[in-house]
């Protein structure tokens, strides 16, 4: 599976609400088939949307059909940040219980906790939320900032390479984004 982002082209670099949290980036994780029983075998997933909540996080230009117009700010990023945190962490909640739920797992057993590298305090939130213990929550956001969908393989990638994750450890992943989507799997 591969992600890669390119916020850069979006992100008025004017907007200090947004200009500061995004960064360019990209990863991989390597799937294959397997048994239940291989370490890092996905036991659970769990996923949603609700387009309801389409307007909170647009790019108000990139439906337009027609060129915009030099200088109009409609090409750039734009989010609605209190309710999309409200709908994030609601979500992601739901969602990472019901993974843990399916895969019959207590969320004190989880050893690593990844969440979409979204906001920190979205993480934290999420995290007590869940009862996963804050030594069990992996991320990088602080070093790198959103990637957006890159970011749960390079905090997968940056956990592997720091030894913060052990092979076949309980890890619980979990991202929200755009559409409104969200979605959580246990491995």
């Amino acid at each position: 599976m591969i992600a890669a982002e390119t916020y850069s082209t979006i992100i008025d670099p004017r907007d200090r609400d947004t200009a500061a949290l995004f960064g360019d980036g990209a990863g991989a994780v390597l799937l294959r088939p397997g048994p239940v029983t291989a370490p890092g075998a996905v036991l659970a997933a769990e996923w949603g949307s609700d387009g309801a909540g389409r307007g909170l996080i647009t790019v108000p230009g990139a439906r337009c059909p027609q060129p915009l117009p030099e200088g109009a700010d409609l090409r750039y990023f734009r989010m609605r940040g209190r309710e999309v945190y409200a709908q994030a962490v609601r979500r992601m909640t739901l969602s990472a219980r019901t993974a843990l739920h399916a895969a019959d797992w207590p969320a004190d057993s989880v050893r690593a906790f990844i969440g979409h590298q979204a906001n920190q305090r979205i993480l934290d939130a999420v995290g007590e939320r869940l009862g996963v213990a804050p030594a069990h929550r992996i991320g990088n956001i602080r070093e790198i900032g959103n990637t957006a969908a890159a970011s749960i393989p390079l905090a997968l990638a940056d956990a592997t390479v720091r030894g913060a994750v052990a092979p076949g450890a309980r890890t619980l992943l979990t991202a929200f984004g755009g559409g409104l989507t969200w979605a959580s799997s246990s491995r």
